[in-house]
């Protein structure tokens, strides 16, 4: 059997390198459990504080409601005054603005403007607009209208009858109530 004896200098390297390999595993765990201790603190909450979010169901908004209701007949007499402009200006066209109709997929500004256009413009004469069942439900700046349209609207010497479901939804904005969505489908009765 044969001894070696290993110099002074090799030993004391073996004896720093096995102080620092603990070091480091020491200072890992003291690490980790510093950004552990730190990630749970409850005062440090990167979304900001926990606000209550305000009732906007239950209260009825009776002065926005009536804002509502007179914005509808101004539509109404837009299309009865047979004024596109002021029609389409009660819209806010944008990317968010969508509308389905007839059972059709869903359109955005631009169609639903050139529709407006087409159709509305195309009216010779309202003989009939009525909104039956009209009920009007605002959420704070939203507000949800709809009804059962009876519209008797003459192109030309041709009577159209619309009897339709329809759900306009407006948002409130610096110019006023917009019309931010419609949706039309037949009524069936």
């Amino acid at each position: 059997m044969q001894f070696f004896l290993v110099p002074q200098a090799f030993e004391n390297v073996l004896l720093i390198k096995y102080i620092f390999m603990k070091t480091k595993q020491v200072l890992a765990v003291f690490l980790i459990s510093v950004l552990f201790l730190i990630g749970c603190n409850d005062n440090d909450d990167d979304n900001g504080p926990v606000t209550e979010i305000e009732d906007v169901i239950s209260p009825e908004y009776p002065e926005a409601k009536q804002e509502v209701i007179d914005t509808f007949i101004d539509i109404a007499n837009s299309i009865n005054e047979g004024d596109m402009d002021k029609l389409i200006g009660f819209h806010a066209y944008g990317p968010k603005f969508t509308e389905f109709k007839n059972g059709e997929l869903r359109n955005g500004s631009v169609d639903n403007e050139a529709h407006e256009r087409e159709v509305f413009g195309a009216v010779t004469e309202v003989v009939k607009f009525e909104a039956k069942d009209l009920q009007v439900a605002v959420y704070g700046i939203v507000a949800n209208v709809t009804f059962h349209s009876d519209f008797q609207l003459k192109f030309g010497e041709e009577l159209v009858v619309v009897n339709d479901q329809i759900t306009l939804l407006f948002v409130n904005t610096n110019n006023g109530w917009k019309m931010v969505h419609e949706h039309h489908s037949p009524l069936n009765y």
